[in-house]
């Protein structure tokens, strides 16, 4: 495949921190016996890695849909005046889910609260009904519903969806006293033993600090939460006390030894949350997401992989699947003509394999035409780059106009590529990499593609390693479908531009 990465100017430093404490710092706790015990039988035994979004937690989203769908209904029936068929009932229900999912009212929260949620349940309550009468207005004008009416529909449902919202908040808040979830609070120094202490003394938001994992130069244990200082005490500390939320103090991406923890925890299915122990948004003035969530007065947001919702995901996925299969087709002649090329160029072996990691570090065989001679083999652990005096003219001519890339279309069909995303790396350099490239690990968070931000923007072959990943991270945490349409059309605009290097 063209090259996504160049020999570089590497200017950190190797290694991902150290194994113990030194001389003046806390003493870190080597035994993860040392942590405290699941409280429920056989919790102990390491529990299977499973892909993140499959694990069952107590997010409350069933109960909270339920509220929102039986309000609606309930208001279609009790309100003088509005004589709708079940089937519109049940279609009210089925849209005011919808608003509230758009608006993110589902979304895991520490501190839910229905009154401060009242703006927003109100505004789509109005929203649905005026939609309604709208409809019913345009099909039978007779049966047109008056204001009065319509505001008697509004206040009642907006009041139902409140009072429901706020039952689950109150059971939800009581099943986190009794049954806590095992977490781990990330981040280096002071104000990670904040956070650890705040939920310490908090059981009502529901997580049981069960170890503080150090990212920085030390941090200060309280004796009641064990400081982990090393990835192999915060692994264990995650199966054996069978985590399943993770709090970090600080964005992920902000150092190598942060971001290498990410697909650690996405790997055993825990939640990821962003703490704000520095006041961070207080301080820039930062605009926070309504409604806010706090953690004892930090603010706190879940770091969800993006896409973070399902139907974004399927969205995304569907979107790939049907343009990859459409571009195979439409490019089935162009890749007959370029394997027809290689195979008289270059010899047999038209198809080029090779191991590159994907998803959540997880390895994938990715495709390409060969650009190599015949008696060459690209090196897991070389470079190839633009002048490679291996390539034949006509391998030099595909990488130059990104047409050995076509083959990547069927990993976009298999599921192993995106159309759009980081560009996939061979392990030895994404190793290699994540340890001086702070942020280089957290690209990972989201399925590689073959096109990507940072290659729309220049960033291919002897190129900055350090800008590619903050590009890539860069799309991942604004990432939109709009954006993903914007980034192939820029690609396809300049598909066939001869480049100075490979991509």
């Amino acid at each position: 495949m063209t090259m996504d990465s160049a020999p570089a100017r590497h200017t950190g430093q190797g290694g991902t921190g150290r194994a113990g404490g030194s001389a003046g710092t806390t003493a870190v706790p080597r035994a993860v016996t040392a942590i405290h015990p699941p409280r429920r039988p056989g919790a102990d035994q390491a529990r299977p890695l499973v892909r993140p979004g499959r694990v069952r937690r107590r997010d409350g989203v069933v109960p909270l849909v339920t509220a929102d769908a039986l309000a609606a209904v309930l208001t279609a029936a009790a309100v003088p005046g509005l004589e709708l068929p079940r089937e519109a009932a049940g279609l009210l229900a089925v849209l005011i889910a919808l608003l509230h999912a758009q608006a993110g009212l589902y979304r895991p929260r520490l501190a839910p609260s229905a009154l401060l949620e009242l703006p927003a349940l109100a505004g789509r309550v109005a929203a649905l009904w005026c939609g309604a009468a709208a409809v019913v207005a345009a099909l039978d004008p007779r049966q047109a519903l008056g204001w009065s009416v319509l505001l008697a529909a509004v206040c009642l449902q907006t009041a139902l969806t409140c009072a429901g919202r706020g039952l689950v908040n109150q059971l939800r808040r009581r099943s986190a006293r009794r049954r806590p979830a095992s977490a781990l609070v990330v981040g280096p120094g002071a104000g990670a033993s904040a956070v650890a202490a705040a939920l310490h003394g908090r059981p009502e938001y529901g997580l049981r600090p069960v170890g503080l994992a150090d990212t920085g130069a030390g941090a200060d244990g309280d004796g009641a939460v064990p400081v982990l200082a090393t990835h192999e005490d915060i692994r264990r500390a995650v199966i054996q006390n069978s985590v399943r939320h993770a709090v970090f103090t600080r964005p992920p991406e902000a150092d190598e030894r942060t971001a290498a923890l990410v697909r650690l925890f996405h790997d055993h299915g825990c939640r990821l949350w962003l703490a704000d122990p520095a006041g961070t948004a207080k301080v820039t003035g930062m605009r926070v997401a309504q409604p806010a969530d706090q953690l004892w007065g930090y603010a706190v947001q879940p770091l969800l992989p993006r896409p973070a919702r399902r139907p974004e995901r399927w969205a995304k996925r569907g979107i790939d699947g049907l343009l990859a299969a459409l571009a195979l087709i439409a490019a089935a002649p162009v890749m007959g003509l370029c394997a027809l090329a290689v195979r008289i160029a270059d010899g047999p072996g038209v198809i080029f394999r090779q191991e590159r990691v994907g998803l959540y570090g997880r390895p994938f065989t990715l495709l390409k035409f060969r650009t190599l001679r015949a008696d060459e083999h690209e090196s897991a652990t070389r470079w190839t780059v633009a002048g490679d005096n291996r390539m034949s003219p006509v391998g030099s001519f595909l990488r130059k106009s990104s047409l050995d890339e076509l083959p990547q279309l069927w990993n976009v069909v298999r599921g192993d590529m995106s159309l759009v995303g980081p560009r996939p790396e061979r392990p030895f350099f994404v190793a290699k990499f994540s340890t001086v490239h702070p942020g280089y690990e957290a690209r990972h968070r989201m399925p590689v593609g073959i096109t990507g931000l940072a290659q729309i923007n220049g960033l291919r072959g002897d190129t900055s390693i350090e800008d590619r990943a903050r590009f890539d991270n860069h799309y991942i945490d604004t990432w939109s479908l709009w954006q993903d349409l914007w980034i192939l059309a820029r690609t396809a605009a300049s598909f066939f531009r001869f480049r100075l290097g490979g991509s």
